[in-house]
């Protein structure tokens, strides 16, 4: 019964062909020309190369005569016409960027830089590593395991058998000779790097 009276509901309204009639694309361009099917595409003739400052005269004979000179030279003799034409121009060196320079953006270059790059070199984070352990000290090893991290009993046995594994990583100086202490009292091989 229901469902008769949304079928009748339904049907009542009018629908969306019947309200706007008929769509045709001619509506909705009204300058809309159909295409002839019997013609041809147009051509159209593009340039060879795109020149966005239009066109160039052509060079002169003493331009021309010059690269033909260049081009007779031999290679050692080339490679030194650019540093030359540099030096007569007052051109500025370009200085390589180096990796070290472009990730802490200190500019300057030479022996103060690398200075600089050493100092920064200097570790204050350190990673232990579990190198061997004792197979008979096993149990003692995986409870300092997890003693100093957050794993749980199956995860700590699971990294002490992958040895060699890092245990901790980025912790201090004397955190790290703390639990390299603690794992060498178990039974274990552990060393800071």
């Amino acid at each position: 019964m229901k469902f008769l009276h949304l079928a009748r509901c339904v049907r009542s309204e009018p629908s969306l062909r019947e309200i706007t009639g008929p769509l045709q694309v001619r509506y909705f361009q009204h300058d809309f020309v159909p295409r002839d099917p019997k013609a041809k595409p147009k051509k159209y003739k593009y340039p060879a190369v795109y020149d966005p400052y239009g066109p160039r005269p052509p060079p002169s004979d003493k331009v021309i005569q010059l690269a033909e000179r260049i081009a007779a030279l031999p290679p050692e003799e080339r490679s030194q016409i650019g540093p030359t034409l540099e030096y007569r121009f007052h051109h500025p060196k370009l200085q390589k960027v180096e990796a070290d320079f472009a990730v802490d953006g200190s500019q300057g270059g030479g022996k103060a830089g690398a200075a600089k790059v050493e100092e920064k070199k200097e570790k204050t984070a350190f990673d232990v590593k579990l190198k061997k352990f004792d197979t008979a000290a096993k149990i003692k090893v995986i409870k300092e395991v997890r003693a100093f991290t957050d794993l749980g009993l199956k995860e700590a046995k699971e990294l002490v058998e992958k040895v060699p594994a890092v245990l901790k990583k980025g912790v201090t100086k004397e955190e790290a000779d703390i639990m390299i202490e603690k794992i060498k009292a178990a039974g274990g091989v552990a060393v800071m790097e």
